[in-house]
């Protein structure tokens, strides 16, 4: 049977309307340092790839379809595509958390550092990480499980006129939970050293109010801050990674 060529542009423009949404917030992809050209070519291209096997998916919806029906079709397979991006987006933001809570724990928060991943200044510690963790991103192949996962949400969330509103909602929260007690395990042993430091430093202080604790104590935050990241951030970084990938794989 012949497909008219008006159900086929469709139903890819309903394809790229989910890669696109999801894309657009996804780290790595939807950076604000990507130029916008490029962005729209990426999620374009990535459409143009997943549409031979998934066009028999979308196309029965797409098929003689009304511009009403048309309007929330676009409306569905965006928000599909926008929580599955948004999901991912919130691993990377509770690691940013967790490390602007790392640098203002062992002194380098009132540091501003140069705006790379995103335009707001962040503490070079977080920086660091957070680019980093963006890097392994693609470095260990976890793109293409981006893309394995955007064809397996076809069979998960498939097309449809509605959209599954509370379930999205309880999904997004526990994902919540689960990417900020990772990033909480991630960030424990500087929030130990942070708290417990600190309290030693104010117990000297109580005792010798003479001497100029905070300036004797700043040297040397930083410098057991900096030796216990250099020996910690690849472990936390691989625990990062290994929750990241866990996620997205379905595990």
């Amino acid at each position: 049977m012949t497909v008219p060529p008006a159900d086929l542009i469709l139903a890819a423009f309903l394809i790229f309307c989910r890669i696109g949404a999801c894309l657009m917030v996804m780290p790595g992809f939807g950076s604000a340092r990507l130029p916008m050209k490029t962005r729209l070519f990426i999620a374009l291209g990535v459409t143009l790839a997943l549409t031979p096997p998934l066009v028999d998916i979308v196309l029965p919806l797409a098929a003689g379809a009304d511009p009403a029906r048309v309007v929330v079709l676009i409306v569905t397979e965006s928000l599909v595509g926008l929580k599955i991006g948004t999901i991912a987006r919130l691993f990377y933001m509770a690691l940013q958390t967790m490390t602007h809570a790392i640098a203002n724990f062992i002194g380098f928060g009132g540091m501003p550092g140069a705006p790379v991943e995103d335009t707001e200044s962040l503490p070079p510690v977080t920086t660091l990480v957070t680019m980093t963790a963006t890097a392994l991103l693609f470095i260990t192949d976890l793109h293409w499980e981006v893309f394995r996962g955007l064809v397996a949400s076809y069979t998960v969330m498939p097309p449809a006129l509605s959209y599954q509103t509370r379930l999205s909602l309880v999904e997004i929260t526990d994902r919540i939970g689960e990417a900020f007690i990772l990033s909480l395990r991630i960030a424990s042993p500087f929030l130990i050293f942070g708290v417990v430091a600190n309290l030693a430093l104010g117990l000297i202080n109580k005792l010798a109010q003479q001497i100029p604790i905070y300036f004797v104590s700043m040297p040397l935050m930083l410098g057991a801050g900096l030796f216990g990241l250099y020996f910690l951030v690849g472990e936390f970084l691989g625990l990062f990674h290994a929750g990241f990938a866990a996620w997205l794989t379905g595990r």
